[in-house]
Formats: C-alpha cells, structure tokens, sequence
C-alpha cells in the first residue's frame, strides 16, 4: 500500500546519492581508459561480422556561455569571444571524421541532443554548419529526437524559427526561477514575459515537445516565492518540466562560492519547496515521471512511463530504447556497448589529442560482469519501477535471491514505510516509492556498499 508524500518521509530521505545515468556512475570511471581502448571498443561493437547495431544517440557538448550563472555545476567556458565556437567547430569535424574512419559512415541515429554550456551561445550560421556536419557522417532517422537546450537570454523569435528550420523538434529552456531577486543573486536575469514569448513562438512552429527546467533552494528563494514561479509554470504548460533541487558545493565548483549561504534556504524550507512544488505540479496535472522529471499525461514521456518503455541515459529519463551513444565535445560522457568514456574536461587537453589524431578519451570504463547484472536492476528499478527476480536470473546466470540477500534485507524497512512492495520473486516501487526510488536503487550499487561517503552527490530529493 502506497503512504502519502508527506513532510516527514521527504525529510527522512533528504540524503545525498547518485542520479543513476549510469551505472557505475561517472565517479568511478578510471583514467586507464583511454584513447586505444575506446578505439577498440568501438571496433568490436561496429565492426563485428554480422553485428547490427541498433541506431544511435548522439551527444554534442558545447561549453560556451556568455555569462556565468554561480549555480552552475556545469562544465562551461565563459568567453564575449564568439570566434571561440568556429575553432570548437573545427576540433568536432575532427572527432566526427575519427568516429566514422572506424565505424563507417552513415549510421542512423535516432536521439540527437545539443547540452552545454549554452549551445546558443553559437549563432544560427554555426548551429547550421553543425548540423550539416553530423548529417554529412550519421544519417538522422525520420522522426528522430532532435534537442537543443536553450539559454532565453541568447534568443528571440526569429532564432526560434531558425532552429525549426534546421530541423530540432525539442526545445529544453532553461529558466530554474521567475522571481527577479533570485535571478539577481544567481546571476541569470530573464523576465518571465521574454520565456512566455519565446515558448509560445516554439509552439506556433509546431516543436513536437517543450522543456522546462527549475531549481529549487537555490538564495533568496522561500516556499512562497517558489509558490508564485509554479503558479507562473502551469500557466506557461510546458510538456516536461525538470525540477532539481540545488546542490551547494562550492569546494568543488568555484563559481557557486559568488552565492552567500546566508542566503540559501534552510534545510527544512528547501524540502517545504519540494513538497509543496509535488502537490501543484500534480495538481495542474503532470504525471511524476521519475526522478526530478514531471510530464503532461499525453507527452509520450508520461505514455512511456504508464506503458514501462522508460529508458535513462546520460541525459536523464528518455522514451528511446536503449542504445549506444556517441559523445562528442569537451567533457561528454558516452557509452559504447559494455563501456562508458569520456573526453577531456579541458580544450587544450581536447584540442591537443585531436591535433595529434587520437580520440580526447581521458577517463572511462569496461563493465564486469557484475556491473552489468547490477546496471540491470538498477535501470529496472529506476525505468519500470520493477525487478522480475526470474528474468534477471534467466539473463545473467544468478539465482537472484541468494545473490542479492542483503539487498532484499535491507529492502525490508523501505517496504515498512510503503515504498516498495517485496514479493517471492519480484520487488515493486509503490506510488509514493517513486518519489524516493533512488534511495530504492542505491541499496543495489556495489561501490556504495564498500565506499559510503556520499559528499560527492546531491540529494536524492
């Protein structure tokens, strides 16, 4: 039986932990993995006789932005200079060309995403000559997901219109609060009026689907003053929206030391903002997808969820079945069969591999066996919100009960609380468990089991 979403049970689970893009997650990529083994890993997944890869997703990170928002925990590169995105686009024509030298031109891709940094931030004459770059290596399947983050403050309508012409059918802005003394503190001013125009002018171009993102605790906010950017959200009725609650690190992100914690919400009102943001949401009638991620009920997110066709991947929760993904520019992070890579956090480092032919891998990967059969409960429980104890045995060899008996005794208090539902030969997350399931999921993650500091994550909440 499900429990409600009460105050209390949100600050029981108000606790760091990882988001679960992958598994292992990208804190346990290894620096032995480099240039040669990522070649060879793409050689043995493409090249194979007989192999036939299912299509791809592609990720293009572009790290440039304007200006620096001190919430960001991004890998970005703060520069007025736009001639800084020409040479980027140079060093991508390079990584593509490596790429398709291996595994051939030509390969269809069904998922195209575009993340920064501020994507952007590159005028409409450079966003073309991209495009134009990928098509010219991969061949973009029809009815392909093609996204693009949006800074509101980069763009007006008639960039609205250029990029339905280049053929992007998802826009994702970024807008995290409306209210004008908190975007003065985190240093991203844009008036609610500029989002609306902007959302509208998407929606008269027939954009298939439109995101929002939102951060809350982030300084200067209050439960009240959050109250009113929802009110300003359902109004607006974006298809997803994206809610993440801010993570204060400022030891490991130097621009988040510009915010005063004076100035941040205390711990009991941040989880106020989530609980009450829970109850509008919901009541302007998104489905609680997962894990921060909110759709309307006909979004084919929410479809996916209702039908358990949800996949996740570095991006977050996505209704494309699981598949490779390519990832291209500073820092990203992809996943080739059985491995995960990725390229140097800094350009000279990434300018300079490419300079000298090699593929900017710095870190990454190669999965055990008992990585890949804990990835597979991990991804169940995050994606269906479901373990089949028998299919899990069936497909990596185990007997599922013995292997994992001190998860499922561990298990045991959750299911006390009414977040999961424990039966002979499956583990079920109840309604009100999905809210929590990262929590469900990190009692299966090898590497918290032996190593428990959980400084390095933001909360599960």
């Amino acid at each position: 039986m499900s429990i409600p979403v009460t105050l209390e049970l949100l600050q029981k689970f108000d606790v760091a932990g990882p988001r679960y893009t992958s598994y292992p997650t990208a804190d346990r990529f290894v620096e032995a993995f480099g240039d040669e083994d990522y070649k060879r890993t793409l050689a043995q997944r493409f090249n194979e006789e007989g192999a036939r890869p299912q299509p791809l997703s592609l990720y293009v990170h572009i790290p440039f932005c304007a200006s620096l928002c001190y919430y960001c925990a991004c890998n970005k590169v703060i520069t007025k200079h736009h001639s800084r995105s020409a040479e980027y686009l140079r060093y991508l024509a390079l990584e593509l060309a490596l790429h398709t030298d291996l595994i051939g031109k030509g390969r269809i891709v069904s998922q195209l995403h575009l993340g920064g940094g501020s994507p952007t931030f590159m005028n409409d004459d450079e966003l073309r000559e991209l495009m134009g770059l990928l098509k010219q290596h991969f061949q973009l399947a029809p009815g392909a997901e093609l996204s693009i983050e949006v800074d509101p403050r980069t763009v007006d309508v008639a960039r609205i219109d250029a990029l339905a012409s280049m053929g992007f059918n998802r826009l994702s802005f970024g807008v995290q609060d409306f209210d004008p003394a908190v975007q003065a503190a985190v240093h991203r001013v844009q008036p609610a009026e500029q989002v609306f125009a902007l959302v509208q002018a998407a929606r008269d171009r027939g954009f298939e689907s439109i995101n929002v993102d939102l951060i809350y605790g982030l300084p200067l906010q209050s439960a009240a003053s959050f109250d009113r950017t929802l009110e300003q959200i359902t109004q607006l009725r974006p298809d997803r929206i994206a809610l993440y609650g801010y993570a204060h690190l400022p030891l490991r992100f130097k621009p988040q030391r510009r915010i005063h914690e004076v100035d941040l919400p205390k711990a009991g009102d941040k989880v106020a903002m989530l609980a009450r943001s829970l109850e509008a949401l919901q009541a302007a009638g998104y489905v609680y997808v997962g894990m921060d991620h909110f759709a309307l009920p006909d979004d084919p997110l929410a479809i996916a969820k209702r039908q358990g066709r949800l996949h996740r991947n570095f991006q977050g929760y996505s209704t494309q079945p699981d598949c490779d993904l390519i990832a291209l520019g500073v820092s990203s992070i992809g996943r080739v069969g059985p491995s995960y890579s990725q390229n140097a956090k800094t350009l000279d480092e990434y300018y300079d591999a490419l300079n000298h032919g090699r593929f900017p891998v710095v870190r990454g990967l190669a999965l055990t066996r008992e990585d890949l059969l804990r990835r597979a409960v991990i991804m169940a429980i995050m994606c269906q919100g479901a373990v089949d104890f028998e299919s899990i045995s069936l497909a990596y060899l185990v007997d599922f009960r013995r292997h994992f008996a001190t998860e499922l005794e561990a298990l045991a208090p959750l299911a006390d609380q009414g977040l999961v539902v424990l039966g002979d030969d499956s583990i079920e997350v109840t309604e009100t468990g999905w809210f929590f399931v990262r929590a469900v999921a990190m009692l299966f993650d090898r590497h918290l089991q032996v190593n428990r500091n959980l400084n390095r994550f933001s909360k599960i909440l």
